[in-house]
């Protein structure tokens, strides 16, 4: 019965490395999101002297929205293997500062980028107002308020479970 279990244990262990496939993906991914990416960025370079302030100032915030989608995309990917798959051995000084980020400091940074990335796509609906009606406006303002309340929490109960383990002598 030991050795089923051994067995049962091992499979369930190496199941992990199915990950992989996810990691992978995500990592094509990003790499046809950069594609998009250098579009925009061209699209704003040969429009820059012709498009007004407004129309500038969109363009920036949509670089800077692909930018932090494109960070959080990174973050879970790498945090994301060392936690849950295997260290990175060649890389030891690279990632060193990710080795630090556990699943709740992850789920963390997440909501935080998340609320960063919807507070800029709330901003360039606030300077495109003409362009929604005030139902939308509400409504989006409504989702950007659930995704800080939701950041918020998180947060809240990553520090109530961090004080949880302080008091315990770090073991829970």
């Amino acid at each position: 019965m030991k050795k089923l279990e051994h067995s049962v244990e091992s499979v369930i262990l190496a199941s992990r490395w199915l990950l992989v496939v996810f990691y992978l993906g995500l990592t094509i991914a990003l790499g046809l999101y950069a594609v998009s990416f250098l579009r925009k960025l061209y699209d704003f370079t040969i429009k820059v002297m012709i498009v007004d302030e407004t129309d500038a100032i969109l363009k920036m915030l949509a670089l800077i929205d692909a930018a932090l989608v494109a960070s959080l995309v990174v973050m879970v990917i790498i945090s994301g293997y060392e936690n849950f798959v295997s260290r990175f051995d060649n890389a030891d000084s690279e990632v060193s500062f990710l080795g630090k980020i556990d699943a709740g400091s992850l789920k963390i940074k997440v909501a935080s980028t998340i609320v960063a990335i919807s507070s800029i796509h709330l901003l360039q609906i606030f300077l495109n107002i003409a362009s929604y009606t005030d139902n939308q406006v509400m409504w989006l303002t409504i989702m950007h308020m659930a995704f800080v309340v939701s950041a918020l929490f998180l947060a809240y109960i990553d520090r109530v479970m961090s004080m949880t383990k302080k008091d315990k002598g770090g073991s829970v």
